[in-house]
């Protein structure tokens, strides 16, 4: 088992940094708590020793409002303190999920090839979800204790110092068996965040709408309910060793401090050294220091534990952002694209070398080769998906690396065979692309997509859900939506990788002109599976172990009879009727 991540406190306590001023009224108003709570032993020693023998009626009434006061105006002040504080730990929260999100939105496409969604989400939900209790009055009950426990040994001393000393002669130990006894919670919790991931995982690849449809035709419905059962098995066996890990221990130090009080009756009763009321006083006193003491001790485990859910957070907040967005912008697009002696590569192999293309502005570039031969890749360098690892592509001359990620993304649109649609409305599926884009020019878009009057048909028309992924539409009518929202961007730089290779030939065609329509007047690059969609590009450049073997245009690679006649003799429907 690789070593759990580990946060320095230091780095916690820089999370809290925001707040000073709301955390300084918290610790004034745990102070004040602290002070005037601390007057009740010594009203109370008032009573026994004074008020009461001396059978002084107005002092006993003195007395008494004033243990009456202590308790409201102490419950005032843990209001008040609870609400600050909450208020505190809920923004550190809400900063640390912003922040993580924030940061991986930034990362490349490599992050998330080879980490799973669900552990994506559970460090985000599980993880700083976890951290809740820490961060909203884990600190402040750590203050408060601490607070009345320095403020208790000393009244304790005031009253007798000697039976201080013997109070706090096992705390020591204490203390040391809960160090121990965090360090193996915390170790539980590292283990039971990983397991909660992988749970998490499970859950959104097999309960997703791919993975129902791939457990019940493949018959692995049951299987998949063992192995889940199977994790949540192991998960409910960590939480129980969690919660009972070194109980035994807590609970000797609790018994032992419970019975402090009635060894403090036994010696003072065979010695006599000190009054009823002072001996009242003291041992209200102990009891008051054991249970804030029994507290931290508590505490301190519960913050061991929970270095493991920040040491999680902290390893994303770590990852190295290989994409950085640049600084320039385009005012004026014209939509020139050139790969200028682009290299790259995913490991040790390279997956492009020496590649070398013009597209001029407003003209298309078609890509054709066998799978693997890095077509797909050549369109993820533009809009900076990955980064090239040797030369550049530009757009009008500039690096794209160059570009801020909002000018490259009004620039550069993406219709991809893998059509992604929210849950959400038709409408705020078109709108994802401009949020303030009108009734009038979502319509538009899906006019000239060819998918409006299908919309136009359901009851609920824009407003329509798409459900889970989309699926409630079928592949041709989810690419269409994919080029409406794309035309609503209005990018003058367009990719299509392969947004036509998964539908059957009438649906094709339908999406197909969509597409024509949508590359009209712009610079299109085209990375195609089927090549009758391409014949008329203005050129073909061919892709064979990641280099440009072949370009030109389609009856001039024909007539090369090389790599490009050898894909069309395969490609059927580029044959003449």
């Amino acid at each position: 088992m690789a070593d759990e991540p580990r946060a320095p406190l230091r780095r916690i306590v820089k999370l809290f940094r925001a707040y000073r001023g709301r955390l300084a009224l918290v610790g004034a108003l745990i102070l004040l708590s602290s002070l005037v709570s601390l007057a009740s032993p010594f009203l109370l020693r008032e009573v026994l020793d004074v008020a009461i023998p001396q059978r002084d009626a107005t002092l006993l009434a003195l007395l008494a409002l004033g243990m009456i006061l202590v308790a409201v105006m102490t419950s005032v002040f843990d209001v008040v303190q609870t609400f600050v504080s909450t208020t505190v730990g809920q923004r550190v929260m809400h900063d640390l999920r912003t922040t993580v999100y924030e940061h991986l939105q930034r990362m490349s496409m490599a992050f998330f090839t080879r980490t799973r969604t669900g552990e994506v989400q559970s460090r985000i939900a599980n993880d700083i979800g976890g951290m809740q209790s820490v961060v909203t009055s884990t600190a402040t009950s750590i203050v408060s204790n601490l607070t009345t426990v320095v403020a208790t040994i000393v009244a304790m001393v005031a009253l007798d110092w000697r039976l201080t000393v013997v109070s706090l002669a096992l705390l020591p130990v204490f203390v040391w068996i809960s160090r121990k006894v965090g360090a193996e919670r915390r170790r539980i919790t590292a283990e039971r965040q990983r397991k909660l991931a992988v749970l998490a995982s499970m859950v959104q690849e097999s309960l997703s709408i791919s993975g129902i449809l791939l457990g019940r035709t493949m018959g692995r419905s049951p299987e998949l309910t063992r192995r889940f059962t199977g994790a949540s098995d192991e998960l409910a066996e960590l939480g129980v060793r969690s919660s009972m890990a070194g109980r035994w221990r807590q609970s000797s130090i609790q018994i032992v401090m419970a019975a402090m009080p009635a060894m403090t009756y036994w010696a003072v009763g065979h010695t006599g050294v000190i009054s009823v009321g002072t001996l009242v006083a003291f041992t209200t006193l102990q009891v008051g220091l054991f249970r804030p003491a029994v507290s931290l001790l508590r505490l301190g485990v519960e913050v061991q534990s929970s270095l493991a859910l920040f040491g999680r957070i902290f390893e994303y907040l770590d990852l190295p952002v290989d994409i950085h967005p640049g600084t320039r912008t385009l005012p004026r697009v014209r939509g020139e694209v050139r790969y200028e002696h682009v290299d790259f590569s995913y490991g040790d192999a390279p997956t492009l070398t020496g590649v070398d293309l013009t597209v001029p502005a407003g003209t298309s570039l078609a890509v054709v080769g066998e799978t693997g031969s890095g077509k797909t890749t050549l369109s993820y360098l533009l809009p900076r998906l990955y980064d090239v690892t040797g030369g550049r592509v530009t757009i009008d001359g500039v690096d794209v690396r160059e570009l801020t990620f909002e000018a490259l993304a009004a620039t550069v649109g993406v219709v991809s065979q893998e059509t992604y649609l929210f849950h959400a409305s038709i409408a705020d599926n078109l709108r994802f692309a401009r949020p303030d884009a009108t009734d009038e020019e979502v319509e538009a878009a899906a006019r000239a997509a060819r998918i409006h009057d299908h919309v136009a048909a359901l009851p609920d028309g824009y407003d329509t859900l798409v459900g889970e992924r989309g699926y409630r539409f079928s592949g041709g009518e989810k690419q269409r939506l994919a080029i409406a929202r794309t035309l609503l961007r209005n990018p003058p730089v367009l990719v299509l990788d392969e947004a036509t290779s998964a539908l059957d030939t009438q649906t094709e065609r339908a999406v197909q002109e969509a597409l024509d329509t949508l590359a009209e007047g712009r610079t299109t690059i085209t990375i195609a599976h089927r090549l009758s969609t391409i014949r008329d590009a203005d050129q073909i450049v061919v892709l064979d172990g990641g280099r440009v073997v072949e370009r030109g245009t389609h009856d001039e690679l024909l007539a090369l009879d090389g790599h490009y006649a050898a894909l069309v003799s395969r490609d059927r429907p580029l044959e003449p009727v």
